[in-house]
């Protein structure tokens, strides 16, 4: 008996594979959450009335290329259209094991040329062999270069009647319009989380293993709808904990997964202004497991809740708060100002943007949550000298005059004294050399080097700079100058480029200057001397020397 067979593992059984392939959907009922387009698709291929291209579309680990394959065999069953017969015909079987003869799939991440798409055009004009329709899958079609797509088109727009094409993508932007516009197009959304509790809740049950449904939910949480990546985690849990029935504190520590009341906690010390407690508080969150942007990213997620949670109902659908979690929120927003929660957001968002720069981005956490502190003590201060201004008594008309008076004198002076502040801070930039001088000052060094070596100047006026430029231009230039010209001057600039040859750059007018001075020096008589003294010289360079 020999060892090997075709198209199968002799060592991969069902029983060894991983729950993301053991429970791979081979039939339209099996599929979750995408009912209404299977249906369509269903009575399509009924009523032989398919499309000559189907284009899915979606995040990762919904069922694209799963979708891929069941329209395949659907196509070409010999008993069913349900997309895979229970008599395991000659079609099905072949198309599931990806290795029939008339059903092609290509992944374009490692074909994205035009030969092999003229290779691929190439085979289709063959009928075929034993199947009743030629199908090409083409899995992340984006991928495809535009020389591959414009190839494709016509083939794609005009097949012949045995030809059908099938796409899966998770960057629709990236294919052409064209190509779009031939096929039928359907978007496959995120598992709703009710459906995807219930999936893995039946995936546990066949397996035989023991695990809380509060498990199941966090798990249905961290895959973000994906059912490939609900498997994977599943599996991974169930491979941690070793046969062991699975609670939700287990599930907390294999994934690193903080609860939120943590977070409401770590709130409660930034309002009540405890810095050694808040950072005892934070590094015990860091300990065990949870990386810095991770923490901000759940942060966020927290006060949104809080500003929020007066509109969210906690129904069984919701897994991102558990009772407890929503009535401590729900407790917690009343006590909270408003004002504070979107300071705090906006300061968060700040952050976020800066922990890339960092190299240790857990201290820029610490001080994050210290600033924290001392933002809520400043708003805290703001609340009492309002209040205090609300509470006061007053007796007449005369004497309220005078106070809304001197408040507005107050308002008038901070403003003009705001103004002054935003004036001194900005930059007054009348040409191309102030700005040199000011990218000198900032520090900004890549950018004086990208205006002295690769920008020839057209026109510089106001807020408008027109440019030509060489190849050697960085393509985030014009990005990170205007962003850097709002700071330094508050105004929003207009940098257009056009094929005008414009002036010289920097550098080459300091060449120029230099070739002009050394030419001007070595026409003079004092370096006709110098050549008589010293025949071997050369002249290099002339600096001009202050003394």
């Amino acid at each position: 008996m020999s060892f090997f067979q075709v198209g199968r593992s002799p060592i991969m059984t069902k029983k060894s594979q991983v729950l993301a392939l053991k429970y791979r959907p081979q039939v339209f009922k099996d599929l979750i959450g995408h009912q209404e387009i299977a249906t369509t698709i269903y009575n399509s291929i009924k009523n032989n009335n398919p499309a000559n291209a189907f284009l899915f579309t979606g995040m990762r680990g919904i069922g694209k290329t799963t979708f891929a394959r069941i329209v395949a065999k659907a196509l070409n069953c010999e008993h069913s259209i349900e997309g895979m017969c229970e008599k395991k015909c000659n079609q099905c079987d072949p198309i599931a094991n990806s290795n029939h003869i008339d059903v092609l799939e290509m992944d374009a991440a490692s074909k994205t040329g035009v030969d092999d798409v003229r290779e691929l055009i190439e085979f289709s004009r063959y009928p075929p062999s034993v199947a009743k329709f030629k199908i090409f899958i083409v899995d992340e079609v984006h991928m495809l270069s535009k020389q591959a797509f414009n190839a494709l088109l016509k083939t794609l727009e005009e097949p012949p009647k045995y030809l059908k094409f099938i796409f899966a993508t998770t960057e629709v932007k990236k294919i052409p319009i064209t190509v779009i516009s031939r096929c039928q197009r359907y978007d496959l959304s995120r598992i709703k989380s009710e459906e995807l509790f219930n999936y893995l809740k039946n995936v546990t049950t066949k397996e035989k293993k023991d695990i809380e449904d509060n498990a199941i939910r966090l798990i249905v949480k961290l895959s973000e709808g994906s059912v490939r990546d609900a498997l994977s985690l599943l599996d991974r849990a169930i491979i941690s904990n070793n046969e062991k029935s699975l609670t939700f504190e287990d599930t907390q520590k294999i994934f690193g997964y903080v609860n939120k009341s943590s977070y409401l906690d770590l709130l409660e010390i930034v309002f009540l202004g405890n810095e050694e407690k808040i950072i005892n508080h934070y590094r015990k969150l860091y300990n065990s497991g949870i990386e810095p942007e991770t923490f901000l990213n759940d942060f966020l997620e927290i006060l949104y809740y809080l500003k929020n949670i007066s509109h969210i109902e906690n129904e069984g659908n919701n897994f991102s708060l558990n009772d407890s979690d929503y009535k401590k929120i729900a407790s917690l927003s009343k006590e909270l100002d408003p004002n504070a929660i979107l300071l705090f957001w906006e300061f968060t968002l700040k952050t976020l943007k800066e922990i890339k720069i960092v190299a240790n981005p857990n201290l820029l956490i610490e001080m994050f949550l210290i600033q924290l502190i001392y933002l809520k003590k400043k708003n805290v201060k703001q609340n009492n000298e309002q209040n205090k201004l609300k509470n006061i008594s007053i007796k007449n008309v005369d004497a309220k005059n005078a106070i809304n008076k001197e408040a507005i004198n107050q308002i008038k002076n901070i403003k003009q004294e705001d103004e002054k502040t935003e004036k001194k801070n900005t930059l007054e930039i009348k040409n191309l050399e102030d700005l040199i001088e000011i990218c000198v000052q900032k520090k900004e060094m890549k950018l004086k080097y990208e205006l002295e070596n690769n920008v020839n100047l057209v026109s510089f006026s106001n807020t408008n700079i027109e440019i030509s430029f060489n190849d050697k231009l960085n393509k985030s230039f014009v990005k990170d100058l205007s962003e850097k010209l709002y700071d330094w001057t508050k105004n929003r600039w207009l940098i257009s480029f056009t094929k005008e040859k414009g002036e010289m750059s920097e550098k080459e007018k300091k060449n120029s200057l230099k070739k002009k001075k050394i030419s001007e020096y070595k026409s003079s008589n004092e370096y006709k001397n110098l050549l008589e003294t010293f025949p071997d010289i050369e002249l290099i360079d002339i600096e001009k020397n202050d003394d």
